[in-house]
């Protein structure tokens, strides 16, 4: 547990830190553009939209402002993401609560100070944690399911001033230039927020959103496409090991799912490989040189990627298959190239596809290291770290 020493100016943080945390999927329209959001209902925070902008919002006058504790659960696999946002002075003082490394992260800034601090248990073991936050004193104190998890306290040199006008709360995303916060982190958040007491607040929220994605009833790890998009990668991203090869590695029940694992190619260029799985027929066609096609009953798909030659090992707990493809250039045209996981690449620099996944990754990894969906350009359909169970 981190503890920092300094004072809470007369309930700023409490309000900051405190009002956003309850919400709701259901709702209507306003007459401006937005749909009015309701208090308790459980709500995916990794909706489309830009990956800054706030899901869903409001804004109250201080004065309207009385409770002291709020809280809500929180449901991740995912390890760094916003949560919720406040701010006051139209955001000269501001708060950020988000994920770093599963670990809970606030960041405040109030007149001459600014503090990050990190601290309590990994939440982002995919199960339902409690968060409460309250004020006590000079601190701001986040309870993680009934333990406190993190300590905050400020104190500045400056005369202690009467807080007074309106606050703006912000869920999954911030009104402010991300470039003020200490910590940069990645703001998308594959996430559930739900059973929100917040404050005394009673007035709604506002979303831009025409529909708020409802969140799957259980979870595992993994990363879930649903057929209507995919993620890609410029291969320059990746690392080429001493010895000159590339290995792509994918886990998962390759028989419940249907459309293309994964396709790489250069632009300009035809493609250089793909991986499609076919439900209907619980097959695997492998297309490189040469097109092959399989029985589909295997758990983990690798692929090599050499300067001449392409392999494809297919294994389960009982039996392993091995493709070899022959061909020079393959290495350079995956140094030039893209890696789509999830879509069939088309040709052309629009980065079009087709064919696309559904079902469930449970894990990927490049060179070894878990690839992390959130740093590709992806469709935001995509569940980067839950499938649903």
């Amino acid at each position: 547990m981190a503890v920092f020493c300094k004072a809470v100016a007369d309930g700023l943080l409490l309000t900051l830190s405190l009002a956003l945390l309850g919400w709701g999927a259901e709702g209507q329209g306003n007459g401006r553009g937005m749909r009015e959001v309701s208090g308790r209902a459980t709500v995916y925070l990794g909706q489309d939209r830009d990956i800054w902008r706030p899901l869903i919002h409001t804004t109250v006058n201080l004065s309207e402002i009385s409770s002291i504790k709020s809280s809500f659960q929180l449901r991740t696999f995912d390890p760094e993401g916003i949560i919720f946002y406040g701010d006051t002075k139209n955001g000269e003082d501001w708060f950020v609560l988000s994920l770093r490394a599963g670990i809970p992260l606030m960041q405040i800034s109030k007149g001459d100070m600014l503090v990050s601090v990190v601290g309590g248990p990994k939440l982002n073991d995919g199960k339902w944690h409690t968060l409460e936050v309250s004020n006590h004193g000079k601190f701001v104190i986040l309870e993680v399911d009934g333990s406190n998890g993190l300590v905050v306290g400020m104190q500045s040199k400056q005369t202690e001033e009467f807080i007074s006008g309106q606050l703006r709360l912000a869920l999954g995303g911030i009104l402010i230039d991300k470039e003020k916060m200490i910590v940069q982190f990645e703001p998308q958040m594959d996430g559930c927020v739900r059973e929100g007491s917040w404050l005394n607040i009673s007035v709604p929220w506002e979303t831009e959103a025409e529909e708020l994605r409802p969140c799957y009833q259980n979870i595992q790890p993994g990363s879930y496409f649903p057929g209507t998009g995919f993620a890609i990668f410029n291969t320059s991203v990746f690392p080429t090991e001493a010895d000159n090869e590339v290995k792509i590695e994918l886990w998962g029940d390759f028989s419940q799912m249907d459309g293309t694992i994964l396709s790489i190619n250069a632009p300009g260029q035809e493609l250089m490989f793909a991986l499609m799985v076919n439900n209907n027929t619980k097959e695997i066609t492998i297309f490189a040189e040469d097109k092959i096609t399989t029985k589909n009953y295997y758990k983990r798909l690798a692929i090599t990627i050499q300067a001449d030659s392409l392999t494809v090992i297919q294994e389960d707990d009982e039996s392993t298959a091995i493709y070899i493809f022959s061909h020079p250039g393959y290495l350079t045209t995956w140094r030039e190239g893209r890696l789509a996981i999830g879509g069939l690449l088309g040709e052309g620099e629009d980065n079009v596809g087709s064919q696309f996944l559904t079902g469930c990754l449970k894990k990927i990894q490049v060179q070894g290291k878990d690839l992390d969906l959130d740093l590709a350009v992806k469709h935001m359909s995509i569940s980067s770290h839950s499938c649903p169970a």
